[in-house]
């Protein structure tokens, strides 16, 4: 009886995860097929009666979504390469390197973490501002970094300690650097931690709001979540328009998940079990 009831409990959350992460984004994908007249019908159709692909057309050319779209793969990769470079480095110096104070850093990295987004919203515009360096990409680039690089790093470190030394001294006796030692041969056995750390940090790039908003007004930097805050008006809200270009916002995001899980899922785990 203990093992069914666990059994049955272990179901029911993971039907409840199903249902509540799964049922926003269905619901968005169906909106996008309806019309505005069968959206606002009563009661409500679930499934569209005549789907329709108007919606995206119209997504595409009331706003500049393309550009939208370019602009977010810029940042968010940039961001993401620059974060795994300083969070590869920070986390093999605090794994690998005798530091007295290792543990006053790490408790450092944790509380910046926890630091609410809004309240580094006007330090970060004022540095910004006096480096000229509003509208344009790295005003997005070099924030979205340092706020992926506490999560990242602790990621990295998790990671890292489970890779034996003897290989590093073993590459460094026959020639190589440490930093040799951490492209050629930590990186490449870190692999399922590092591709971890890069959906994290391209996520966050990729959905992040506030700062876009604050540090880009310039539509010709605009990134997608802010771009699709442009298709409602003074008094309308053209659902179907938005939802498609929520569709179509999503969908790099997912196909990332979906090709790259099988590293995902060995990095958030065989890092926690070894040791």
């Amino acid at each position: 009886m203990p093992a069914l009831r666990a059994g049955l409990i272990r179901v029911i959350v993971a039907s409840f995860l199903l249902v509540n992460g799964l049922f926003p984004a269905l619901w968005i994908l169906l909106t996008s097929l309806k019309t505005t007249i069968e959206l606002r019908r009563t009661p409500i159709t679930w499934l569209p009666a005549h789907p329709t692909l108007e919606n995206y057309v119209h997504a595409f050319t009331q706003q500049p979504l393309p550009l939208f779209l370019l602009n977010s793969v810029i940042v968010a990769c940039f961001s993401t390469l620059l974060t795994l470079f300083v969070a590869a480095l920070a986390a093999y110096a605090l794994v690998r390197l005798e530091m007295p104070v290792r543990g006053l850093i790490l408790g450092f990295i944790i509380a910046v973490s926890t630091f609410p987004l809004v309240t580094l919203l006007v330090p970060l515009f004022e540095i910004l501002r006096s480096l000229d360096l509003l509208n344009s990409y790295p005003a997005l680039i070099f924030p979205y970094a340092v706020l992926s690089l506490p999560v990242c790093t602790l990621v990295l470190m998790t990671y890292f300690e489970t890779i034996p030394a003897d290989l590093e001294h073993a590459a460094m006796v026959d020639g190589c650097t440490r930093f040799g030692a951490l492209r050629r041969i930590v990186m490449p056995l870190a692999a399922p931690g590092v591709f971890t750390a890069g959906i994290l940090a391209f996520v966050n790039s990729w959905d992040e709001f506030l700062l876009a908003l604050s540090f880009n007004s310039d539509p010709r930097f605009r990134t997608l979540p802010v771009g699709i805050t442009l298709y409602q008006g003074q008094f309308t809200f053209p659902w179907p328009e938005i939802s498609a270009a929520l569709v179509v916002g999503i969908v790099p995001i997912a196909i990332l998940i979906v090709v790259f899980q099988e590293r995902v899922v060995s990095g958030l785990t065989t890092g926690g079990l070894k040791g």
